[in-house]
């Protein structure tokens, strides 16, 4: 069973779709032990920073994490659900983040001719034989919405990265833990592929 963490914060429809489509059972939740039974965990996420921690913390969730990256079960974060996992934000001067992992997530620079947020398809340089990537083509390309992106402060953890005005951790891997600001979900069948790996793991 998966479990995808409910917690206000939009796209969980069509994380469960996709999982659905991989045959999966899903259970969006909130509760605590039905997280913790899962096989694996997925914290999926649109919109604010601050607003996001804020419904986490508010919900016992950030203790929930942190408990399912100790217990070692299989958790993916996708796009400011990667974010949320680090430990600050420009969006929101002052909001610690989770802090699973080390890194900053900074603002988009701006650049002419590049609109912000950064919407549409990028292409992907896979690199350190990252999990979620086995038997995905390097250069794949798939769907990102974001105005802010990750810079990890252990290049070792980045199994993804892409070029949008700046050079982008676009996925990172440290033991149990995976996250991608990139949508697997809406990536088409590069996604789906993406998101089998992870379910497989």
């Amino acid at each position: 069973m998966i479990a995808v963490i409910d917690y206000d914060a939009g796209n969980i429809k069509s994380v469960e779709k996709a999982l659905l489509l991989l045959g999966q059972e899903v259970v969006i939740t909130k509760d605590r032990d039905t997280i913790l039974k899962a096989d694996k965990v997925i914290l999926p996420g649109v919109g604010a920073f601050g607003d996001a921690m804020a419904n986490l913390r508010e919900r016992g969730l950030d203790k929930v994490i942190h408990e399912v990256v100790a217990r070692e079960i299989p958790f993916l974060g996708i796009c400011l659900g990667l974010q949320l996992l680090f430990e600050r934000s420009d969006e929101s001067p002052g909001v610690k983040g989770l802090g699973v992992l080390k890194g900053k997530i900074l603002r988009i620079p701006d650049q002419e001719g590049l609109k912000i947020p950064h919407m549409g398809w990028n292409s992907l340089e896979l690199r350190g034989n990252g999990r979620l990537f086995q038997g995905v083509p390097q250069q794949s390309y798939v769907y990102f919405v974001h105005s802010y992106y990750l810079k990890a402060e252990d290049e070792n953890i980045v199994k993804a990265s892409t070029e949008y005005s700046t050079h982008i951790h676009a996925s990172v891997e440290s033991g149990n833990v995976f996250a991608c600001q990139f949508h697997p979900e809406k990536s088409s069948d590069v996604g789906l592929k993406i998101l089998k790996n992870f379910v497989e793991l």
